[in-house]
Order: C-alpha cells, then sequence, then structure tokens
C-alpha cells in the first residue's frame, strides 16, 4: 500500500477540515455536545475549594445557587447538571451554577469541565479531601453527585444525586 496521499483527494479533505473546524455542530455527532464544545471553552479557569471557601459562599455567596459536589469518574453527574441547567434555563434565571470536583486539583480539573452543561463556576478540592467533606456535611458518605442548592435567602437543600421536581421548585420560589 502506498502511503503517498492522492492529490485529487487532498483539496476535499482540507475542506472538510476547515469546515469542520469552523462549525463544530457540523463536525461533531449532534448539536449537544457541539455546545458542550463551546460550554468548555467558557470556563477557564478553576478556583480553590476548602472549608474556609465552603463557609464564605454558605455566608455571602451567589444566590440563588447550585453547588454539585462530583468526582471525574463520576457517571451520573453529567444528568445532574443537565437537569438544574434544564431548570434554571425554563425558569429564565440567572443562577449560579458550581461543579465542585473532588478529585481532580487545580487546572486538571478544568479538563472535565465539558460534563457540566450550564456550569458557571467550576472549583477543585484544595486539601485534605476528609475534612473539606467533613467541613461541608459530616452526615455525608462520599456519594456523589452531591447536591446542595441554596436558594435566594440562603436556606439549603440537600441531596444524593438529581433533586426531584418539588426541591427544584422550592429551590427557585
Amino acid at each position: 500500500m502506498n502511503c503517498v496521499s492522492d492529490p485529487n483527494r487532498e483539496p476535499s479533505r482540507r475542506r472538510l477540515l476547515a469546515a469542520a473546524l469552523a462549525l463544530p455542530g457540523l463536525y461533531m455527532p449532534n448539536r449537544s455536545l457541539a455546545h458542550d464544545h463551546h460550554a468548555r471553552a467558557a470556563i477557564k479557569s478553576v478556583a480553590d475549594f476548602d472549608a474556609t471557601v465552603w463557609a464564605r459562599l454558605l455566608r455571602e455567596g451567589p444566590r440563588p445557587a447550585a453547588y454539585v459536589f462530583t468526582t471525574t469518574y463520576c457517571s451520573t453527574c453529567p444528568e445532574v447538571f443537565e437537569l438544574l441547567h434544564a431548570t434554571v434555563s425554563t425558569a429564565r434565571r440567572q443562577v449560579e451554577l458550581a461543579a465542585v470536583v473532588m478529585d481532580a486539583q487545580g487546572e486538571r480539573a478544568l479538563v472535565h469541565a465539558h460534563h457540566y452543561r450550564g456550569v458557571t463556576r467550576l472549583y477543585a478540592f484544595n486539601g485534605f479531601e476528609p475534612e473539606i467533606r467533613q467541613a461541608v456535611d459530616p452526615k455525608w458518605r462520599n456519594i456523589t453527585p452531591y447536591v446542595v442548592l441554596l436558594d435566594r435567602q440562603g436556606r439549603d437543600q440537600r441531596v444524593i444525586g438529581p433533586p426531584d421536581a418539588a426541591r427544584l421548585r422550592a429551590w427557585l420560589a
């Protein structure tokens, strides 16, 4: 087999590659993946997360807000973000949707941002994980996704897995 490319096919390959780079929706199998590609580009930084950051967010962070504690290997966490993003979009509200990545520190967490549709802020654990989890909720058994919803008054609802419709309504009421 000859390793030299066919010169007659080369221009069409270039046009196809140019179109794929210019229009991610054309290159990617479906529009939601193309949207996720653009969303990933929107998050450019990762904030450190520890017990003091959590205390500050609870005391004076944005309202309403959702904090989803996740790991890089959590298979159901992206579904929770889909649900939260859809709920916020339907309600037409400005809401902080934050991912708190527990098992990737610093910039390594940024690689996983594309899994979290609608994420507005990305945090990564910085410190001793059990101590940080204890500060978030002493009863939390390290099961993800762990979701904390803060309403406009700062009242919290905590749930493992996707929040049900009643919780979501109460959160944005």
